[in-house]
């Protein structure tokens, strides 16, 4: 997972803020204008297009543009390099757990 790192940081920075996250779930549901996502949240297009860049950076969304239009895509292939990171987790704390739960349940264990 270590040459994820670098992914992952940026990944979890741009998640880091509200209006972002709402971007992602708004995207979640279909592709949509940066006008159209704009309009959902209460600040200037200016300080919106900040967003839109922080997440394109990061690679959590694509976006087109035709004509004056800008549309954004959410891009599901990041989005597994984050599943794959909090399945890796789940496994560690898994087999933590249930060593734990031997050490407590089985007699044997408590006496090496």
């Amino acid at each position: 997972m270590a040459q994820y790192s670098a992914q992952l940081d940026g990944v979890f920075v741009a998640l880091a803020d509200p209006t972002r996250r709402g971007v992602i779930r708004r995207l979640g549901h279909g592709p949509a204008s940066v006008g159209d996502l704009a309009s959902e949240f209460p600040m200037t297009l200016p300080s919106f297009m900040k967003h839109v860049r922080t997440l394109e950076s990061s690679g959590l969304i694509r976006t087109t543009k035709s004509g004056r239009v800008r549309t954004c895509v959410l891009n599901r292939e990041c989005l597994a390099v984050i599943d794959d990171w909090l399945a890796e987790q789940r496994r560690i704390w898994e087999e933590r757990t249930d060593r734990l739960e031997r050490l407590v349940t089985d007699p044997e264990e408590n006496r090496q």
